[in-house]
């Protein structure tokens, strides 16, 4: 069966110039995968009358669905609906539903509700209208010579909403869709050239319908098998060659699903009722905001030490001026004990500690820029490791706190057992 193809047309000026980072388009091909819908292209348009116009008729003639956001807000550059309304030969008129939406949102937020906010309930009378359960402006769906046309807003909490809610169910009972099924795992500790020799022989080995991908990101490896299909024959093949996967990269695996290290470590430390806490010095508290992010991690994350300054790690950790004096802030020593102080002070079963130079400035030829030392410990034990990383700051932090979590994931194994 030939796969659907999908269009994604981002609209912005924002988006061209770098202003505002697309997220949207990458959201909405990993959810239209999910389903079997195949995204044939993914483009960002400026707010040009002109060039939307062409990008429609073009994308229109190489797939069944079209799938837009932005331009829908209340200011003069959001042209998006009177240009669809022209393009789909329709005139505007008021959405009951929408106009009550917008009424009740102000009404709740105590705003004044303006002329420019009413239009906003205004859409093309040859759509159908999408009600926006996040926001003020409604989505609109259009057909034209079998293609189908949605156009939702740019926010992307609006737009995921109505994604989810409306517009995939839409289209997978319209079309006769085809899911692909992925198993993914993560692996860290090993580049990506070492981890496609070590697995050579199985990729070489799987079969037509099977696909096995690479995906690198900040000291990990994520290895994905796609199968195109959900019968039970398809989803046995999978598994079993999954299970394969998982054997041969068992020394370097983190975990068998697609999540996130930090996810990693909560589950971790919630499966043995363990608690946790950070003492950061070059991560200024990074590692805490991953860990943070996650839904449920007060139940094992319990503060953290963002100790950039001496004078923070002399007072609140106890690391003492004699250690900074001789060995430096950057160094095992200093980790050890701002372990020890903040095991004290946050009094948690596991701490993790950094100390580093993320750059451009600050190095030296005995320290440069990516020397990172990190450590993690408990009442018990305390481990260290020494990282040279080579990139840029944003980088070089990125690649500090993955290490830094890897280093606790395995640690918290270790000790539980």
């Amino acid at each position: 069966m030939q796969p659907v193809l999908a269009s994604i047309i981002t609209i912005g000026d924002e988006l061209l110039i770098g202003q505002t980072i697309d997220t949207n388009s990458a959201w909405m091909a990993q959810e239209l995968n999910k389903v079997g819908i195949a995204v044939h292209r993914r483009l960002a348009i400026g707010d040009v009358w002109k060039d939307i116009w062409e990008s429609l008729n073009e994308e229109s003639r190489l797939s069944k669905i079209i799938l837009i956001t932005g331009g829908l807000g209340p200011t003069a550059d959001d042209i998006t609906k009177p240009l669809l309304c022209q393009y789909f030969g329709g005139k505007l008129v008021v959405n009951e539903a929408a106009l009550v939406n917008v009424t009740s949102i102000f009404e709740r937020l105590n705003r004044p509700l303006l002329e420019r906010n009413l239009k906003q309930a205004e859409v093309p009378d040859v759509c159908t209208v999408i009600q926006n359960r996040r926001g003020t402006a409604p989505g609109m769906m259009f057909e034209k010579d079998g293609v189908i046309f949605v156009s939702m807003p740019g926010v992307p909490n609006e737009m995921k909403g109505m994604m989810t809610a409306d517009v995939l169910p839409l289209l997978a009972g319209r079309f006769n869709l085809n899911p692909i099924v992925h198993r993914t795992l993560v692996t860290a500790g090993i580049g990506e050239s070492f981890l496609a020799e070590r697995i050579k022989e199985f990729e070489d080995s799987l079969p037509s319908n099977i696909k096995l991908a690479y995906l690198p990101n900040y000291g990990m490896v994520k290895l994905r098998l796609s199968a195109t299909g959900n019968d039970n024959k398809t989803i046995a093949e999978l598994e079993a060659l999954f299970d394969m996967l998982k054997q041969q990269v068992a020394d370097v695996m983190v975990i068998d699903e697609d999540i996130s290290l930090q996810e990693a470590v909560g589950r971790l430390l919630s499966s043995h009722g363990k608690s946790m806490g950070t003492a950061e010095s070059c991560t200024g508290g990074y590692i805490a905001h991953l860990l943070t992010g996650v839904s449920g991690a007060s139940n094992y994350f319990k503060g953290s030490i963002v100790s950039y300054s001496n004078d923070i790690k002399q007072h609140l950790l106890d690391v003492s001026a004699q250690t900074l004096t001789t060995v430096g802030a950057v160094s095992e020593d200093t980790v050890i004990q701002m372990v020890k102080g903040a095991l004290h002070q946050l009094k948690t079963d596991y701490i993790v500690a950094t100390s580093g130079i993320m750059g451009p400035r600050g190095g030296s030829s005995e320290k440069p820029v990516g020397t990172v030392w990190i450590a993690v410990g408990n009442k018990n034990r305390i481990r260290t490791h020494h990282f040279h990383f080579r990139f840029d700051r944003q980088r070089n932090m990125d690649m500090t706190a993955q290490n830094a979590l890897n280093m606790l994931r395995k640690f918290i194994i270790e000790m539980e057992q």
